[in-house]
């Protein structure tokens, strides 16, 4: 009995607890705990099916070639860095691809190089590493045209016969990621017959390459200054011929372009010569863009020892004036065959400029054309290019004349004969102010 009263109580009190009413809106036990499970399944499964169609819709993505890298989105982006690790104030610009609505510098370790190979993306073809060391035959030194500090320069062969020079950038303290970002801001979109055209690009890892037009005649300062025998190839018309060339180039560069480009590193090194010594600007590695409404840009002082301007040299402001002093420089070691500075030469001649200013103060001007010059040129055109020299030369660097009126005062000398037709009263004054300018 005793037994049988406990089992019953047990049972009672059980079907109490699960049938009572409860305070929660009068309802049963069992159907608090029925709701409460419902509750947590639906929830589960909302949770379940928003995570599924979120991996839809990025698989979806990537059939249809959308990848979270939109290949299209990609630009030149422009940081104004203050105070950077070369304690150079200047612009600096970046390759930026959008990945998934953010911004990131192409080459980290969140963009993928290779999803832009074969991919014309504006500026030139993306080459992948692999195919530039086919081309060069794994960066033989059979195939090097050019070696400095910027990098080695190889002679390619493209998969279609084409041939090409490829720069491979020394990554010394992150400059060949900065020389890399200039030249393709600088002339990634530029064509002209004066300039190197820039054909695409390699960046893969530390590794960042610039694949260039092959210009197949050497530099002017191997024509200049190698071993070329008694008598230059190089007579006073190709000499001319260069240097208008190189002049275009240069003006396309300031008064063609918005913004425009400061090469900052005109040498005789830098300029390429075809088979028509036809001269065509090189090497934008230390190039600088000038918006129109700035008249200079202040930066660390770079460039080759004899080229740079005093000014640029001692107040760090750069503008298109820098490059005019250049060329001049440039024009007088085309026209005297020698370096701008040379210790090996006598004390009074081891500085170009300042040798040439006192022959010309010395009226001696006939005696700086180049020896190896086998006929020497016809005096109106040396006085004019020897005025050129000087103008481009002014310490004032609003004085310099503009690259395009360089042009056309060199160009002057292709038409010898226009001030035949003119009296000789009206032609007097010009050959007397040459004559006394000189």
């Amino acid at each position: 009995m005793a037994i049988t009263g406990k089992s019953s109580g047990d049972e009672t009190s059980s079907n109490f607890s699960l049938s009572s009413t409860t305070p929660i809106m009068g309802l049963k036990l069992y159907a608090i705990i029925l709701l409460t499970l419902a509750t947590l399944l639906t929830i589960f499964i909302a949770i379940f099916l928003c995570i599924r169609s979120k991996r839809r819709r990025i698989r979806v993505n990537h059939i249809s070639g959308s990848s979270p890298v939109k290949q299209q989105v990609i630009e030149i982006k422009e940081n104004d860095d203050d105070d950077d690790d070369m304690n150079e104030v200047e612009k600096e610009v970046s390759v930026v691809v959008c990945v998934e609505g953010k911004n990131e510098s192409y080459g980290s370790n969140k963009c993928e190089v290779g999803n832009f190979e074969g991919m014309d993306v504006g500026w030139g073809r993306w080459y992948s590493l692999k195919e530039l060391e086919m081309a060069t035959n794994e960066f033989a030194s059979g195939n090097v045209i050019g070696e400095g500090g910027y990098g080695i320069v190889y002679r390619g062969v493209l998969h279609d016969g084409s041939v090409v020079a490829v720069k491979n950038l020394l990554n010394n303290k992150g400059q060949a990621e900065k020389e890399f970002k200039v030249e393709v801001e600088a002339i990634g979109k530029v064509r002209h017959k004066n300039l190197v055209g820039l054909i695409g690009y390699c960046a893969e890892g530390a590794q960042r390459l610039l694949v260039y037009e092959f210009v197949n005649n050497g530099n002017l300062e191997q024509w200049l200054h190698g071993d070329i025998g008694p008598i230059s190839p190089l007579s006073w018309d190709i000499r001319i011929k260069i240097a208008i060339g190189t002049a275009k180039g240069l003006a396309y560069l300031h008064e063609g372009l918005e913004p425009k480009v400061v090469h900052r590193d005109v040498k005789s090194s830098n300029i390429l010569l075809d088979r028509n010594w036809n001269a065509k600007v090189s090497d934008f590695g230390l190039a600088k863009l000038l918006g129109s409404e700035k008249s200079y840009v202040t930066t660390r002082v770079m460039g080759t020892f004899g080229y740079v301007s005093p000014d640029y040299a001692s107040t760090g402001m750069l503008n298109e004036g820098s490059d005019v002093y250049s060329f001049g420089v440039l024009l007088m070691e085309i026209i005297t065959g020698r370096s701008p500075v040379d210790y090996s030469r006598a004390p009074g001649e081891m500085n170009l400029v300042d040798w040439f200013k006192g022959m010309v103060a010395s009226r001696r001007g006939e005696e700086l054309v180049d020896s190896l010059i086998d006929v020497q040129p016809p005096p109106r055109s040396l006085k004019r290019a020897l005025l050129v020299c000087l103008r481009c030369i002014d310490l004032d660097p609003q004085k310099r004349p503009k690259m395009g009126q360089i042009v056309h005062m060199l160009e002057a000398d292709e038409y010898p004969f226009r001030s035949e037709h003119r009296s000789t009263r009206e032609t007097a004054p010009l050959s007397s102010s040459t004559t006394g300018a000189i």
